[in-house]
């Protein structure tokens, strides 16, 4: 328990004091200095939040062997299926808007970002894939999840992840916009969909053989699918409808022990 320990607590403390200009307002203190893309260097706190915490724990070594999962890509079919599935499921969404309310499909919203309008879709991915791929799955996923999973079963664990993993978004209901916007019925229905994303991403970890990789670049997209600048908002709702059904058919097709049709990864 220990490692879990300094982990969360520091993954908070870097994010958390990054984002303290972002949020400070919210608190009475006005004037603090904002960075260009200030809210995405905050992600990079689980990152390093691992980092050091691997450091303290196993030293070197340890560092190393984490930073070697970091671009493991094999089986390649896992890699695939992070990178297109949060697309294929918004071409789906659109198809089910289509038949169901005679919508006309429209998916050009799907590659701009509403953030960064003049982002081009790979600028955008990229910058996704370093600041909230990388900068949260080396920790939730990477470090976090494995010691879970020596404890408790595969949906267990990924249970428990959520709750800490809810937690580090706190700072954002004071400063994001859709973040502030939620209300109380629309933070329950977040918090929901947050577990259906950690039970997908236990599932491609411990099916990919520990790829951080494939975390960070599902991660990245679905991000992206679900912050596309869609003029039709029914989209959003079907994509969200559609990723829910996946993720509990994932309990019910690979068993809450593994989440997998291997072993789950432990440490």
């Amino acid at each position: 328990m220990r490692p879990l320990i300094i982990y969360f607590s520091l993954a908070y403390l870097i994010s958390w004091t990054i984002w303290f200009p972002l949020y400070s307002p919210a608190l009475g203190i006005y004037g603090l200095p904002v960075l260009p893309f200030h809210h995405g260097i905050g992600g990079l706190g689980p990152l390093i939040a691992s980092l050091i915490t691997t450091y303290i724990i196993e030293k070197k070594n340890g560092v190393k062997k984490l930073s070697i999962l970091l671009f493991k890509v094999k089986p390649l079919v896992y890699t695939l299926v992070a990178l297109l599935s949060p697309f294929l499921l918004a071409v789906m969404a659109s198809l089910i808007d289509f038949i169901v309310n005679k919508t006309p499909i429209s998916l050009s919203g799907l590659f701009v970002a509403k953030e960064f309008p003049s982002f081009s879709f790979i600028q955008f991915f990229l910058y996704n894939l370093l600041f909230f791929g990388f900068g949260e799955e080396v920790g939730w996923r990477g470090f976090a999840l494995p010691r879970l999973q020596s404890r408790f079963n595969a949906l267990a664990a990924s249970l428990i992840l959520t709750v800490f993993w809810a937690l580090w978004h706190w700072p954002l209901f004071l400063y994001r916009p859709g973040f502030m916007d939620m209300g109380i019925s629309g933070t329950f229905g977040w918090f929901f969909s947050l577990l259906t994303g950690s039970i997908l991403l236990t599932w491609l970890y411990n099916s990919s053989k520990a790829s951080i990789l494939v975390c960070a670049i599902f991660h990245s997209t679905v991000d992206i699918a679900f912050l596309a600048d869609f003029t039709n908002k029914n989209i959003i709702n079907y994509m969200g409808v559609l990723i829910t059904i996946w993720g509990i058919a994932t309990i019910f097709l690979f068993k809450p022990r593994h989440l997998a049709s291997t072993e789950r990864i432990k440490k």
